[in-house]
């Protein structure tokens, strides 16, 4: 069967459409599906088909309406709610024992969460909360659920992890690795921040596809830019305005080729089921299609992804073992 050729216009709907055999059976873990975001979008077309599906978030409220509007939508999808706060390291513990407790393995993982766009601040951890949030809360969640994620393999499949980054990420300088564990208030920009949480993740991507030697296949992704709920959030705003992202009314800067929710959301589905990536774990996605080109020098370095894959072992005190 062949596969029709993604574009940057093509939306969610139509890659699960196009890739309903890959997803048909599967179950699959979202995190970050608040509503009128990417991973809530990503949950609802994947909901039609996917045997379960996982959405997670660390507001119950906005988790239990997540739910509710996805039911209204696909009343055949089976979903479980999680609630995860991955600022946490205790939170993530405690939602990773939830999930080795399923019956069910994961056939897919999708690190879609992402903290607010905003000013220094540290977790209950000490940690800096995009960083956290991004990078080194999946890292721990990804270690603790392995064992779920490799029962889904077979002869025939492999499972996958998908972070969601940016391409934002090439706006910025070199990631300090000496601050992914000791963040620097001096040194530390919004936007600096952001844009080495996002490298974070395509150097996990990279490091996760070759430690685990074919067990898993990782993917990393930029979904474009996507007016949704986290850059309107009134604690992001005004770097947003600054940065330029926003016009001064807060409205996206018409400068940038903006995506409907639909269309950002797709990139996602594609690195989570497309076979055509199989034969290149590791790979970083944009418009739907293999960009390994636009990723920045120092995200793609595999000494900076091995570098940063021990130090991230350091903080959350855990060893990855495949």
């Amino acid at each position: 069967m062949s596969l029709p050729t993604f574009t940057i216009s093509t939306t969610a709907e139509e890659v699960a459409t196009a890739l309903v055999e890959q997803i048909r059976g599967k179950n699959v873990l979202i995190t970050g599906t608040s509503m009128n975001g990417l991973g809530f979008e990503d949950a609802r077309v994947l909901a039609k088909h996917a045997n379960l599906v996982i959405i997670t978030g660390y507001n119950a409220e906005r988790l239990k309406l997540s739910e509710e509007t996805i039911k209204k939508d696909v009343p055949s999808a089976n979903l479980r709610t999680l609630t995860l706060d991955l600022s946490s390291l205790d939170a993530v513990r405690k939602a990773a024992a939830e999930v080795n407790a399923y019956p069910e393995p994961l056939h897919v993982v999708i690190h879609n969460a992402a903290a607010s766009i905003s000013k220094f601040k540290l977790t209950v951890d000490g940690l800096e909360s995009q960083m956290a949030t991004s990078h080194i809360g999946p890292f721990l969640l990804t270690k603790l659920i392995a064992p779920k994620i490799l029962a889904a393999g077979t002869a025939s499949y492999t499972p996958r992890v998908v972070f969601v980054s940016s391409s934002a990420h090439r706006m910025g300088p070199a990631i300090d690795l000496d601050a992914v564990g000791k963040p620097n208030a001096s040194t530390y920009t919004t936007f600096l921040g952001y844009f080495h949480a996002k490298g974070a993740q395509i150097l996990d991507a990279i490091e996760l596809s070759k430690r685990s030697h074919g067990k898993i296949n990782a993917y990393s992704l930029s979904p474009g830019a996507v007016s949704t709920n986290i850059n309107q959030k009134e604690e992001s705003k005004a770097d947003m305005i600054a940065g330029g992202i926003l016009t001064p009314e807060g409205l996206p800067n018409p400068k940038f080729h903006w995506k409907t929710i639909p269309e950002g959301a797709a990139t996602t589905v594609v690195a989570a089921f497309d076979p055509r990536l199989d034969a290149t774990p590791g790979v970083y996605l944009e418009d739907a299609v293999v960009a390994n080109d636009q990723v920045a020098p120092w995200a793609a370095d595999p000494e900076t992804a091995s570098k940063l894959w021990t130090i991230t072992e350091g903080i959350v005190g855990e060893s990855f073992s495949f």
